[in-house]
């Protein structure tokens, strides 16, 4: 049975976290004053590495893109970060 997971997002900078094989990223938010992820996620499989990284607008992205997340704004609109599931390896924000 599948179920929504919360999972911590660690501002721009590259970081991997361990979920649950095949999780289905739902949304990246605000909630409160920390970001999150939300996944679908089937508790009985094995968890895997997943590697995630978030971008400003106008910033270089470095990174291979495996899948685009969302995009939040802070700061009333003067701070923008889209967020993305990338390739393990070096470079990042």
């Amino acid at each position: 049975m599948k179920t929504i997971w919360k999972f911590p997002v660690f501002g721009p900078r590259r970081y991997t976290t361990r979920m649950p094989a095949g999780a289905e990223i739902l949304s990246v938010q605000e909630q409160g004053d920390d970001v999150q992820m939300w996944a679908l996620v089937d508790p009985s499989q094995p968890d895997e590495p997943r590697t995630f990284q978030g971008f400003g607008t106008g910033h270089p992205v470095d990174a291979v893109i495996v899948k685009y997340l969302d995009t939040l704004q802070f700061d009333g609109g003067d701070l923008i970060f889209h967020f993305f599931e990338v390739e393990p390896g070096k470079g990042g924000a």
